[in-house]
């Protein structure tokens, strides 16, 4: 162990950002007399992979159980993997320089499309064998999970195991069956694994075969405390701050929105639970911010009295809360102010589309004049600054849709310098980010095509023409990511060697918009043999075999084929967490309900 910590060691003085690989982080963990060593594994740089919430989740609830020891490693910087190579390093764990090789379980998470050949790089740092069947009882058991979980055919061939939804109390099973079954050999590890709920084994799965996996749901929030005391890095990562997650799950149903259906369904925390490990966070790290996440958090049927009791509890301590998602009403400005304590910075809206027609394709459920509304009163009490969130590309898009987002950006800013005193206008600044539609699995656009390259362009010239001239600061994504991105998105278990073709021609990365290149890529296809263009960008009709057909996140089909014909009619569906259920099938199927902070809703 200090022989693989001395070797890394001497690498740091020629790298950039040497603090990336470095151990002993304020509430780190290293327990050397476990007899399960779990590596959790973020498949990007130090800075991102620390940010990221799950990883914090698993990390602490791995290192309370018994035997156990969760460990952190991340995919070095490139100029380190340079170095590592040359100097015949492998890749090991940052709490006791544990080769990723000789832990039992490497967790990597599947966090975006775009990190899948980062994952072919961890493995071949760490001298683990890239292909799952190519490895024999030593080597570790490879278990996915994450968002891309609910379609993992592109990678299956690189990894042992899947899991689907959430791990608080699956990876409990996970490392007992490990423990009991590891002196058996591989294939009994892998055939008990199939066994946990909520898990899925490629090579034992063909999909179209076989009843399908369904995902694992923790059921009630409050049962599982929310770590308290969370790594303090030694470097700026990209959510430097306490993050404690209010509750799980959305139900306002946009039809394009992946988490919000595969995260089905809402469970909150109680206010007491979010109030108490948010102080306690604060006293165990020395953070002086707190961000209360979820994927909509002033949907929090108790975020003002766990606003006020904080406001309250840290007046006089120069700790700032933010709430990272905002609903386009008064509420969310109203609750945006009670968090801010008179610290007025940003605020962030999506309208996601121009026309009203558009959003209620999406379900997106607000209007022009709840969004006027919103800002206006937003500007009046006092901010400056608004960003606004839309996309092009989506189904049934128009020419006219995409000119109307700048028209309806003109009004917001309009409305804006309306409600902002003469003398302050000059201080009002607006950002707009439009993003590609990308149909995703388990959504009710799953069926539906994503827009060409060249369409997309057309999409962004015309959208740049219509914006304000003045005053406002555009950005979109770059349409050959947002193309790989579906492509990697809807495709299945042919995908597999066109990764690892890409990543053998040097594509590493490819998240970061500076090292990303399409054409190895495109190389990659070819060589595969792979039509991309076919898998991205051809429709498909309900009933037809999907790539992840094989794989449940509990909502019913016929509720997403429902929802596909209601939004080919621009019909809405209600949020049900306020109204009668929508019926879609996933507390049911997995013998869950609503929570909310205040009751429980069946």
């Amino acid at each position: 162990m200090s022989d693989v910590w001395q070797r890394t060691e001497r690498l740091l003085d020629g790298v950039e950002r040497p603090v990336r690989y470095i151990d002993r982080e304020w509430n780190s963990v290293v327990d050397r007399s476990a007899d399960v060593r779990f590596a959790l594994v973020y498949p990007d740089a130090y800075e991102v992979g620390q940010s990221n919430q799950a990883i914090g989740i698993l990390y602490e609830r791995l290192n309370a159980l018994e035997g156990v020891a969760a460990e952190r490693a991340f995919l070095p910087w490139k100029d380190m993997i340079s170095a590592m190579r040359r100097q015949g390093v492998q890749l090991s764990t940052l709490e006791s320089s544990t080769p990723l090789r000789e832990c039992d379980v490497v967790g990597i998470t599947l966090p975006y499309e775009l990190t899948y050949t980062n994952i072919l790089e961890v493995l071949d740092l760490a001298g683990i064998p890239l292909h799952a069947a190519d490895r024999g009882d030593r080597d570790p058991v490879v278990v996915a999970g994450g968002p891309c979980a609910f379609n993992p055919e592109p990678v299956s061939m690189f990894v042992d195991a899947v899991l689907l939804g959430d791990g608080e109390e699956a990876v409990a099973d996970i490392v007992e069956v490990i423990r009991v079954s590891r002196r058996s050999g591989r294939e009994a590890a892998l055939g008990a694994l199939a066994s946990v709920p909520g898990v899925y084994v490629p090579s034992l799965h063909q999909p179209g075969t076989g009843r399908p996996v369904r995902k694992r749901i923790l059921k009630d929030l409050d049962a599982v405390r929310a770590p308290v005391c969370p790594i303090v890095p030694f470097m700026d990562v990209i959510h430097d701050r306490v993050a404690v997650e209010v509750a799980r799950g959305c139900t306002r149903g946009c039809r394009f929105c992946h988490a919000g259906m595969v995260y089905r369904p809402v469970r909150e925390r109680s206010a007491d639970s979010v109030v108490r490990d948010v102080m306690a966070s604060l006293r165990c790290t020395g953070y002086e911010e707190v961000s209360l996440t979820s994927l909509s958090t002033t949907d929090h049927s108790a975020i003002e009295d766990v606003l006020r009791r904080l406001t309250r509890r840290l007046d006089g301590t120069a700790t700032s809360l933010s709430l990272p998602s905002l609903r386009v009403d008064a509420h969310g400005v109203d609750m945006a102010a009670l968090a801010s304590a008179g610290k007025k910075t940003g605020l962030t809206f999506a309208p996601e589309a121009g026309t009203q027609r558009l959003r209620d394709v999406i379900n997106k459920n607000i209007t022009e004049a709840d969004l006027l509304e919103t800002v206006h009163r937003a500007m009046s009490a006092g901010w400056r600054r608004v960003k606004l969130y839309f996309m092009v590309g989506l189904p049934t898009e128009t020419d006219e849709d995409v000119r109307a987002i700048g028209q309806l950006v003109d009004k917001v800013v309009a409305a804006a310098k309306e409600a902002t005193p003469k003398g302050e206008r000059g201080a009002l600044r607006f950002a707009v980010s439009v993003s590609t539609f990308v149909p995703k699995a388990h959504t009710p656009f799953q069926w539906e095509p994503q827009a060409t390259r060249e369409a997309i362009a057309e999409r962004q010239s015309l959208l740049r023409a219509s914006m304000p001239r003045k005053g406002v600061e555009l950005s979109w994504h770059d349409p050959e990511t947002s193309f790989l991105e579906g492509v990697l998105a809807r495709g299945g278990r042919e995908l597999g060697p066109v990764i690892e073709a890409a990543w053998r021609s040097g594509s590493l990365f490819d998240a970061w918009s500076d090292e990303f290149d399409y054409a190895r890529w495109e190389s990659a296809f070819a060589e595969a043999g792979v039509d991309a263009v076919a898998i991205a960008c051809a429709a498909r009709e309900p009933g037809s075999l999907l790539p992840w057909g094989h794989l449940s996140s509990g909502v019913d089909e016929a509720f997403l084929v429902s929802e596909r014909e209601r939004a080919l009619r621009a019909e809405v569906t209600p949020d049900c967490s306020g109204g009668p259920c929508s019926d879609c099938g996933v507390c049911p199927s997995l013998g869950a309900s609503v929570r909310t902070a205040g009751e429980r809703r069946v």
